[in-house]
């Protein structure tokens, strides 16, 4: 697994994701019948782990879908032929 993100995203995933977990864990206390703060701390963990690792699945889906559409813009040719 090649990290995909550089050290100032990490440290801002790590803090936003330590900063909603704080705020989910707060008001799952509060109210604990309601499943969408639990969404909310799985997110958070994610987050934080996309931090520590810094690799992100998202953003390597990005990149290999920016590397074939690169590679199919190399397979068009330059001169299209003009319909008129």
């Amino acid at each position: 697994m090649k990290q995909n993100i550089g050290i100032i995203n990490a440290i801002i995933r790590i803090t936003l994701g330590f900063t909603m977990l704080a705020w989910a864990t707060a008001k799952i206390t509060q109210r604990p019948w309601r499943e969408s703060y639990l969404w909310i701390i799985l997110l958070a963990a994610m987050k934080i782990a996309e931090g520590i690792v810094r690799f992100c699945p998202m953003t390597a889906l990005f990149e290999r879908y920016q590397e074939q559409d690169e590679k199919k813009e190399e397979s068009i040719p330059m001169n299209p032929i003009n319909p008129s």
